[in-house]
């Protein structure tokens, strides 16, 4: 049975096992280090980034659809926390087991299931006919975005060379803020339109599962994960043979990579082995290492997601709190206000700084401001009841926010698993920090009642400090290989 320990454990002997791996595996997966960015890797980061897209748009319109729903079915609280949470909820269960599957079945498999239940989920809520309906339909839809989760984000990890690691993945994760523009300004232009309320939350649901629609052709094509092929599965052969048929012949075929596909496939051919032992979720989970890296991953992102969803789900409350006269279009206007100006921002700063800064050290900046932002709105007065300096010092949160842990917690744990267990690790980092979003969205609203919008603010900033904290147990991955970052190359000597 393959061993998680620190990478000085020793080697199996078993034909096939870790210790064993061919020249060639290693082969592929410095050729993937060192590829130039490519057509292949931006096609990649488009594809990948539609469930992104998908889950911000739906991020924000949720709030919008509840405030219609409720007033239409007159629902309780309760009802209507369940109807901004219940894809959250599903994204706890999609993330885990989604995760867990990609790693039995391949990345690929499972990369397009996840994009039919997006798309199912979407156009189910569309059509709910009351609340319970709506709750499940969500729960489905949830399913599908925390599946996507792991898979997406490992298979860009994957794909990637080792230089530009961190902006890839970042950029995959980015189109997060497409979706977070895009939402309010379909929310305001059908609010705007006269359309019935009814009709209105309706179409502001079913646009979710076009992005989703518009690519799952595509995702049938993309290749599985050379390095997963390789490594897990022992398919090292046709893992070279659809990487450079994928990339059009630029992986490989420049110079740039240490060895063409052509040098080493023949020898390939003579003798590989079969694929490595399998890790099973038991050692997995027993493995102190590995325990640790969740930790680190999950308790961050839980953290982290804890504060983000609560607060951006229970914005248009919040923003009530400081200023009772905005009406619902006030607050879709200060909504997208903040993202265009303080939000998008952010993702771009991640994605052109993160490798330069390192992964690690970008989380421990984003998570320091977050804590003296909510820190200082709690503790000043002043800062919750002027509009103006409630926007100004929540909105450099939201930029750091993006700028830092919004992105580094759903890099990070695409980096540091090995390959037989990195979409089951991020899966459980992800489906963890979810059940933060969770919770929050449950709550927040109740400590904003209970203890005012400012009592509030101080939880959510103990939040972003505690994160700050269990980044203490994440190594820094930026700039190395994903063999190197796992412990991988030392235990299999493929290095």
């Amino acid at each position: 049975m393959t061993t998680l320990d620190e990478p000085s454990t020793a080697r199996s002997t078993r034909p096939g096992a870790v210790g064993e791996q061919p020249r060639a595996v290693a082969s592929i997966e410095r050729l993937l280090d060192d590829a130039p960015i490519s057509r292949f890797h931006r096609r990649a980061v488009v594809v990948s980034g539609v469930g992104f897209f998908t889950d911000a748009y739906d991020l924000f319109v949720i709030s919008t659809v509840t405030v219609l729903v409720q007033a239409q079915w007159n629902l309780s609280t309760a009802l209507a926390s369940w109807v901004s949470g219940s894809a959250i909820l599903g994204a706890v269960v999609g993330a885990f087991v989604f995760g867990r599957l990609a790693d039995r079945f391949g990345r690929r498999r499972i990369y397009l299931v996840v994009a039919a239940l997006m798309i199912a989920g979407a156009i189910a809520g569309a059509a709910s006919p009351n609340v319970g309906c709506l709750i499940a339909s969500r729960l489905v839809l949830g399913l599908g975005i925390g599946g996507d989760y792991p898979v997406s984000a490992v298979l860009m990890s994957e794909y990637s060379n080792r230089r530009d690691r961190g902006r890839l993945v970042g950029l995959v994760f980015s189109m997060q803020a497409v979706g977070l523009v895009v939402g309010p300004l379909i929310a305001m232009t059908l609010l705007g339109s006269g359309l019935s309320h009814d009709l209105t939350w309706r179409l502001l649901l079913a646009f979710g599962a076009v992005p989703a629609a518009s690519v799952i052709y595509v995702r049938s094509k993309m290749p599985e994960s050379p390095r997963f092929q390789a490594r897990v599965e022992g398919k090292v052969e046709e893992a070279a043979k659809k990487l450079e048929q994928f990339s059009q012949g630029i992986v490989g075929s420049r110079g740039t990579a240490r060895q063409p596909l052509s040098a080493w496939r023949d020898g390939a051919a003579a003798g590989e082995p079969a694929a490595t032992t399998r890790i099973t979720l038991r050692d997995f989970l027993r493995n102190r290492r590995m325990l640790r890296l969740l930790i680190g991953t999950a308790g961050a992102w839980f953290l982290f997601d804890y504060a983000y969803y609560g607060n951006t789900l229970s914005l248009p409350a919040i923003l009530h709190a400081v200023d009772a006269t905005a009406t619902l279009i006030d607050k879709l206007a200060l909504s997208l206000a903040l993202f265009v100006v303080f939000a998008v921002p952010g993702y771009f700063l991640a994605i052109h700084r993160m490798d330069r800064i390192g992964h690690r050290r970008l989380q421990f900046i984003g998570f320091a401001v977050m804590a003296a932002a909510f820190v200082a709105l709690g503790a000043i007065g002043p800062l919750t009841s002027v509009l103006g300096a409630f926007i100004a010092v929540f909105g450099i949160s939201y930029l750091f926010i993006e700028f830092g842990p919004n992105t580094t917690t759903f890099v990070l744990p695409s980096e540091v698993f090995p390959t037989q267990v990195r979409t089951t690790g991020h899966g459980i980092a992800a489906g963890i920090g979810k059940l933060g979003a969770f919770i929050g969205v449950f709550l927040v609203p109740i400590l904003q009642n209970a203890f005012g919008l400012r009592g509030m603010l101080f939880v959510a900033g103990a939040a972003s400090a505690a994160g700050f904290v269990l980044t203490r147990l994440i190594p820094e991955p930026a700039g190395r290989s994903l063999e190197e970052v796992s412990g991988e190359d030392a235990l299999s000597g493929a290095a």
